[in-house]
């Protein structure tokens, strides 16, 4: 039983040394599938999470990257157009 608990703890380790870790200010990202919510907005480009060798989403990352990526646009809300493929719009809202 006492390989158990190392094992554990790799496990854990290799977990999150694979989340992708929030960029300043992409806390406050209004995540959005209602395309009512952004009309008033200003659309500042496009954002798609990035697949795996497979063409998979990870969907563990997926919101925190649309996040970065939103406030990396100069964005403070995302519309998601596609939950599965991880893909939507950033938009500037009032």
């Amino acid at each position: 039983m006492r390989i158990g608990r190392p094992l554990m703890a790799v496990s854990v380790i290799a977990l999150l040394a694979g989340c992708v870790t929030l960029a300043p200010g992409a806390d406050k990202v209004k995540m959005t599938q209602n395309p009512a919510d952004v009309a008033s907005c200003s659309a500042v480009g496009n954002i798609k999470a990035p697949r795996d060798s497979q063409g998979q989403v990870d969907i563990f990352d997926q919101e925190n990257t649309l996040r970065n990526q939103t406030v990396g646009l100069g964005g403070n809300t995302a519309l998601e157009t596609s939950t599965l493929l991880g893909e939507g719009v950033a938009y500037r809202c009032p």
